[in-house]
């Protein structure tokens, strides 16, 4: 007991102990004989802890935890190499705006005395290449302190990953317990009053042809979020592009939808036609657009939780630091009231500013270019989607059958489709939808993977399977490097290094403990999709071109 009755343990077990404390009931690790310590309290504390075979694997998996639950997920790595293998799944971590927070341990005394094992010469500044920051906790005090910044950070500021080191010798010293969380709620400051508000929604009521480009700041908000923009596209008679990211906020029959298109190049000339243009939690990335330019014309307004967003290349007229759901929620309210002062109630038939059958035309146009660039797979996504239940959430890779999936896959729900987009990692698919599966238990998880990047990670069936995760794993097969080939064909360059030695994916499952299958239609592959959410265990789903 120390001096108040508080009870002494080893501070890596007080950790565990405190990360329950803050809502944490999963963590994702590889224990090593420089991180004992923190493993030392999981299971007292009352966590599951899911062994990784790899720590690539185990930060994927706290990446996919983090999407699914919406709490952050945590990982237990050791010092040097460990710390190296996770900063991949936190450099898309940082990119995709997901809270990860990774624990490593480090040695005491790094500079004076060479040769240890695990060494390296500045781990912490390696780190923080690739997280919102990186500190090393000298005192229980400091670690309690840097957990707690974390959990806060992730909950008021742009979800980004952290890293905490801890000196061996520390997470085996005896150390007080961790002090209470905090209660309270946390409350919102836009920074823009309802005046301003009111003179967006003034320019949205008054625009001849208003467009939204909804992006994953407000699908993270979920159904209430996607309820709530549907509602306000028919009030506003606006039209909408949904980012890759923000799929699923409006309708898949939603007139007025451009769908997730954005990155097709007639975007650009549609977006020029509009003379307001509302960019909702979105970055306008590279990976957004694939091109330099948005093509606005009109006036551009850009809402977002990241200063650095608002001040960026594009150049926006009007710029709104603040949650995107909570713009959707104000923006509706000044828009009531300016209808209001009209003598028109918010339900009132509005005439839609954009022709619907433009709308449509440029979508069938927009699937078309997609299936010609890569034939074939835009019909299994079609026969998969049918059966697919309405609350799956996916998880896929950087493979071609995905980059299709991604534009002509209509999501009924947000936030429910994720894929490793800007840092752009291969092997993400597996491990992130085991992490979703802990996160959603008996609830359906899908990865989708190709096959070279599948072999990145594909040691984590064994934890898939140890979790007993019904996951069904949607793999296309097409032998190679596809897209680097079409890639380098593009760039009249002889194809080189994109063909290798594939193993025999569903023998190399069952030899994991995992179920596998081969169909041949693509009535046995919608069969195989429904039995494998049934089943005990992961399933392994081999498709290939011949499906289609």
């Amino acid at each position: 007991m120390g001096q108040n009755g508080e009870t002494m343990r080893p501070l890596g077990a007080q950790i565990s102990h405190m990360l329950k404390s803050r809502g944490v009931d999963v963590i994702f690790g590889i224990p090593g004989v420089h991180n004992v310590e923190m493993y030392r309290g999981i299971e007292e504390a009352g966590i599951t802890h899911v062994l990784a075979r790899h720590e690539q694997g185990a930060g994927f998996m706290a990446d996919g935890y983090a999407r699914a639950s919406g709490k952050p997920g945590v990982a237990y790595v050791i010092t040097g190499p460990g710390l190296c293998n996770i900063m991949t799944p936190l450099g898309q971590a940082y990119s995709d705006s997901v809270s990860v927070l990774t624990i490593s341990s480090c040695l005491d005394e790094h500079v004076g005395h060479r040769g240890q094992l695990h060494q390296m010469k500045d781990q912490r500044a390696a780190a923080a290449t690739v997280c919102d920051w990186s500190e090393e906790a000298r005192s229980p005090r400091a670690a309690y302190d840097l957990i707690d910044r974390a959990f806060v950070e992730f909950e008021t500021k742009r979800p980004r990953p952290k890293h905490i080191q801890v000196p061996i010798g520390l997470l085996g010293a005896m150390a007080p317990e961790a002090p209470s969380a905090k209660p309270g709620a946390l409350e919102e400051h836009s920074g823009h009053s309802a005046g301003d508000m009111r003179g967006i929604a003034l320019d949205l009521l008054n625009a001849k042809k208003p467009l939204f480009i909804l992006g994953g700041g407000l699908a993270a908000s979920g159904d209430a979020a996607a309820l709530h923009m549907r509602e306000f596209l028919k009030e506003c008679g606006a039209a909408a592009f949904m980012t890759y990211a923000g799929s699923g906020l409006l309708a898949p029959d939603e007139p007025m939808s451009f769908g997730t298109y954005l990155g097709r190049s007639e975007s650009k000339r549609i977006i020029g036609e509009s003379d307001l243009v509302i960019a909702v939690g979105t970055e306008l990335s590279e990976c957004d657009l694939w091109r330099d330019e948005l093509g606005h014309t009109g006036r551009l307004v850009r809402v977002d939780i990241d200063p650095e967003v608002l001040a960026d290349r594009h150049r926006a007229d009007t710029t709104v630091l603040a949650d995107a759901f909570s713009f959707v929620m104000k923006m509706r309210s000044a828009f009531s009231h300016h209808l209001s002062v009209q003598g028109r109630e918010p339900d009132d038939a509005v005439v839609p500013k954009w022709d619907a059958s433009e709308i449509a035309g440029a979508k069938t146009r927009f699937r078309a270019e997609s299936d010609a660039e890569r034939p074939g797979i835009a019909a299994i996504c079609d026969a998969l989607r049918d059966v697919m239940p309405d609350d799956a959430m996916v998880y896929s890779d950087m493979t071609q059958f995905a980059y299709v999936a991604k534009e002509v896959w209509d999501l009924t729900h947000p936030h429910n489709w994720h894929h490793p987009t800007g840092f752009g990692t291969l092997g993400y698919a597996l491990p992130a939808s085991i992490g979703g599966a802990m996160a959603r238990r008996g609830k359906p998880t899908v990865c989708i993977a190709g096959d070279y990047g599948f072999q990145y990670t594909v040691q984590e069936l064994g934890a898939a399977v140890e979790m007993k995760l019904p996951i069904p794993i949607l793999l296309w097969d097409n032998h190679k490097l596809k897209e680097i080939e079409d890639s380098m064909v593009e760039s009249q360059i002889a194809p080189n290094a994109v063909v290798a030695l594939n193993p025999d994916f569903c023998k190399l499952a069952e030899s994991y403990g995992c179920l596998a299958t081969e169909p041949a239609t693509l009535e046995e592959l919608q069969a195989a999709l429904m039995q494998a959410f049934n089943a005990d265990r992961p399933t392994m789903i081999r498709m290939t071109a011949a499906l289609s």
